[in-house]
């Protein structure tokens, strides 16, 4: 898998309650799953990993990875996502794509993030502009009548 693409497949979430067998377990959020026949939960990956968080803070990538048997992969996955961050009095720290600066979660530093934000709409707006055609301006390539057949 592309390190660079956050989108992974290999997530486990449950299918089936493992209690009663009983398919499509309903999402509650922040990774749990609850059944709806017997009321069992259950816990997807990001789960697992966050409820071990909870209960151990300060744990270290490898530790939790080992306590829970979810992949260092996918840890680094949901840091990278945001949806966990680095504790702030760690030794260990993310870097940023772009420049290499410290970080706590994501794939950006604040201010790598903001010039890549204002260079996408800069584009975005050039593109708009181009894209624009209307009274007066005539198409490339249709000259004299052409342009009001349509």
């Amino acid at each position: 898998m592309d390190e660079n693409s956050l989108v992974r497949r290999d997530i486990h979430v449950p299918l089936t309650c493992t209690k009663c067998g009983k398919a499509n377990p309903e999402y509650k959020g922040v990774g749990e799953y609850r059944c709806s026949e017997c009321g069992f939960t259950m816990y997807d990956d990001f789960g697992i990993v966050r409820n071990y968080l909870e209960a151990h803070s300060g744990a270290t990538q490898s530790q939790v990875s080992q306590a829970t048997g979810v992949s260092m992969e996918t840890i680094r996955y949901f840091l990278k996502e945001e949806r966990l961050e680095v504790t702030s009095s760690s030794n260990v720290m993310l870097s940023c794509e772009i420049c290499n600066a410290p970080i706590r979660s994501g794939r950006y530093c604040e201010a790598c993030s903001k010039k890549l934000r204002l260079k996408s709409e800069a584009e975005k707006s050039a593109s708009h502009k181009s894209n624009i055609s209307g009274y007066g301006k005539t198409m490339k390539g249709e000259s004299g009548a052409r342009r009001f057949i349509r």
